[in-house]
C-alpha cells in the first residue's frame, strides 16, 4: 500500500475511533458554531481535511486539529467531506501528478468507507450513501458560506460556487464513482 492508501486507512481508522468514543457525550445545553445535523449519532469535527491532520515524518497520522466547528451529527456526515478532501471528489483536484481518473478515485472512496466500518466496528459503509452526503453537505456548506460572506466575512465567499460546483459534479458522476 502506498503513502496515499495508509493516509486513507489511517484516516478512516482515526475517524470511527473518535466518532465512536463520542457517542455517549452529554449534550444536553451544549451551543455548537455549526448547526446539529440529524441524526445526531456522534460529535462531528465538521472540517475532516488535510490541513486539519498531523502527519508525522513516516506519513502517520498523529492527530486531528481545528475542532471548533465540532457538533452533533450523523456518522456519515463527517465521513463524507472526509471523502471529499482526501479522495479528493472534486472535479478540478490535481494532485500533482494529474488528475486522478474516476477508477482511482473509486477505489480510493471504498479504501477510506471499508477502514471506517472495519474501525468502527460497522458491517458496511456504503460508498453511493457517502457520495449522496457529500453532495447534501457541500450544498449546506455553500449555503453556510454565503451567509457568513453576507455578514461580513468576505475572505469565504469565493468559496460558494466551487461547493456548488463540486456538489453537481458528483452528482453527474455517481455511475462512475
Amino acid at each position: 500500500m502506498g503513502v496515499v492508501g495508509a493516509r486513507l486507512v489511517d484516516a478512516g481508522d482515526r475517524l470511527a475511533q473518535l466518532h465512536q468514543a463520542s457517542t455517549n457525550f452529554d449534550t444536553t445545553g451544549a451551543i455548537w458554531q455549526i448547526p446539529v445535523h440529524k441524526p445526531a449519532e456522534v460529535i462531528c469535527l465538521n472540517d475532516v481535511a488535510p490541513y486539519n491532520m498531523v502527519f508525522d515524518d513516516d506519513h502517520q497520522l498523529r492527530g486531528l486539529i481545528d475542532i471548533d466547528t465540532a457538533s452533533p451529527g450523523p456518522r456519515v456526515w463527517d465521513l463524507g467531506y472526509m471523502a471529499y478532501r482526501l479522495v479528493p471528489l472534486t472535479q478540478l483536484e490535481d494532485t500533482g501528478a494529474g488528475v486522478l481518473s474516476m477508477a482511482a478515485r473509486r477505489h480510493r472512496l471504498r479504501q477510506l468507507c471499508r477502514s471506517y466500518a472495519s474501525a468502527g466496528n460497522q458491517t458496511d459503509v456504503s460508498a453511493r450513501d457517502v457520495l449522496h452526503t457529500i453532495i447534501t453537505r457541500l450544498e449546506d456548506l455553500a449555503a453556510f458560506t454565503a451567509r457568513r460572506a453576507a455578514a461580513g466575512a468576505d475572505h469565504v465567499a469565493g468559496h460558494v460556487q466551487p461547493y456548488l460546483a463540486d456538489a453537481r459534479w458528483i452528482g453527474q458522476h455517481l455511475d462512475d464513482l
